[in-house]
């Protein structure tokens, strides 16, 4: 992709339709950023002030236990969008890391500028309401799948959610998302191959 705006723009005309005037004010606020592997886009303690879609590559938002074990929250590949949204909407520090697993591009939109663009672009109103109810709708069911499934129902669940994610990652990092340990990850993945 040579302009990396068309594919945000893509993902975008999914759910409004913008003037050429509206799509050059959209484009004059985002910020392109590019993050090496395991370079963090958030730190922990850090204000989220920004909005984030991912335009090519992974990351994962992730806590730290009083342990020190880490828990990853969730992945964000393509076509995402990921923040530390309490700390976003509450300006208080972050709870989550959010780091690249692959070397990562990015389009950050500030809180400002994102109120300014409720402001301009009334459309992005709907468009971030339907994001943050889907993401709502996510949440909740990754925490029912979590206190209701069986661990191969949790494997299942989240091949299903990320078809291609699973070869892109190590074993420990998936584990880690489902809650379980590489060693019960890979066991289910042998009972799945002999199905």
């Amino acid at each position: 992709m040579s302009d990396p705006h068309e594919f945000i723009l893509q993902h975008i005309s999914r759910h409004i339709v913008l003037s050429e005037q509206d799509i050059q004010f959209f484009k004059s606020v985002l910020r392109h950023r590019k993050l090496r592997k395991r370079q963090y886009l958030l730190q922990a303690g850090d204000v989220s002030l920004y909005e984030n879609f991912v335009v090519k590559g992974c990351l994962r938002a992730y806590t730290v236990d009083n342990d020190g074990t880490e828990h990853i929250v969730m992945f964000a590949v393509e076509g995402w969008w990921v923040s530390d949204l309490y700390s976003f909407l509450t300006g208080t520090p972050a709870t989550q890391n959010i780091d690249a697993l692959e070397d990562t591009e990015v389009f950050s939109i500030e809180k400002k500028d994102l109120e300014k663009l409720y402001q301009q672009v009334p459309e992005f109103n709907r468009m971030f309401r339907i994001l943050l109810q889907n993401a709502f709708v996510a949440q909740q069911q990754r925490i029912i799948g979590s206190i209701s499934q069986t661990a191969e129902e949790q494997y299942h669940s989240f091949i299903t959610k990320y078809p291609t994610l699973e070869q892109r990652l190590p074993q420990n990092q998936v584990a880690s998302y489902l809650g379980l340990t590489p060693e019960t990850l890979s066991r289910i993945r042998k009972q799945q191959a002999k199905k």
